[in-house]
């Protein structure tokens, strides 16, 4: 943030300073009380502010990270795209003559905090705190990977680079590189406001990552399993227009969220091993 000579702008802490405050209510004062579901909702609260912090940090980190960056690799995205033979503006083309693509695209695009809450809730009610931080775990590796990834390949996105002329259809991400990315660079952006952040992230998608992310995690659980896969699908079938992605953007989020969960599984199991040889042998 310094090098980037950026700040966070006061106002906008105050939401998420009430937020912390009920949170740590929950957490910490309501175990202390006779109700008897107190320790699943304070389980619940501590997970949901543990993955907030996560995402929104994430977040305000693309800020800094872009204003550092140097050059835009559009074309070498798109010339990936055309060898993989994906036709952005094809499929651009059939969401804004469809009015229920739009809608369905913007609803399963904007469902990436659904999933986890689903989840969280689950590992809260049955008390599987291990499961929660293995997932929490992996959210955040995932989100550190493809926040070191960024600053490789920063780009203004298909809707920019190829669309000429009147927008018939204005995404979900609507322009929010094309528009953010030059006045950070140049120093003309000094104020970050928490309430309105954009995501500045080209490639690897984060929704790629989370949506593959959600459905491993999901997928152990066999009332959460199907929800989620379709949940998920959907949101990673929306990302190339809601998100303004180019297709090999999302290949490289599902590497992230694989080498992210292949690095967790390890060191949950040699954590485990080690436990297990720290514990006294019967005779």
């Amino acid at each position: 943030m310094l090098a980037a000579n950026l700040r966070l702008a006061s106002e906008s802490l105050i939401p998420f300073a009430i937020a912390a405050g009920v949170m740590g209510l929950l957490r910490f004062v309501l175990p202390a009380t006779r109700w008897r579901h107190a320790h699943i909702v304070s389980a619940g609260a501590e997970y949901y502010t543990v993955f907030g912090l996560i995402a929104l940090m994430g977040a305000v980190a693309t800020y800094p990270i872009a204003g550092l960056s140097h050059g835009m690799h559009d074309a070498t995205l798109q010339r990936v795209d055309e060898a993989l033979g994906f036709d952005w503006l094809a499929w651009y083309r059939t969401v804004a003559e469809h009015r229920w693509l739009q809608i369905a695209g913007t609803a399963a695009y904007r469902s990436i905090y659904l999933s986890p809450a689903l989840l969280l809730g689950y590992f809260a009610l049955n008390r599987q705190r291990a499961a929660a931080y293995r997932f929490l775990a992996g959210f955040w590796l995932a989100a550190v990977i493809t926040l070191l990834a960024y600053p490789m390949l920063p780009a203004l996105g298909p809707l920019s680079y190829l669309w000429h002329g009147p927008i018939p259809y204005m995404p979900e991400s609507a322009v929010w590189q094309a528009d953010l990315i030059p006045p950070l660079r140049a120093e003309h952006m000094r104020w970050i406001n928490l309430t309105q952040l954009h995501g500045l992230v080209e490639a690897p998608s984060f929704h790629a990552a989370a949506a593959t992310l959600y459905i491993v995690t999901g997928w152990r659980i066999a009332s959460l399993r199907w929800p989620l896969f379709a949940m998920n699908a959907a949101m990673f079938l929306s990302t190339p227009i809601e998100g303004t992605h180019y297709f090999i953007d999302l290949l490289l989020g599902v590497a992230v969220a694989a080498v992210a969960m292949v690095v967790i599984e390890a060191l949950a199991a040699t954590r485990g091993a080690g436990t297990l040889r720290q514990m006294p042998q019967s005779s």
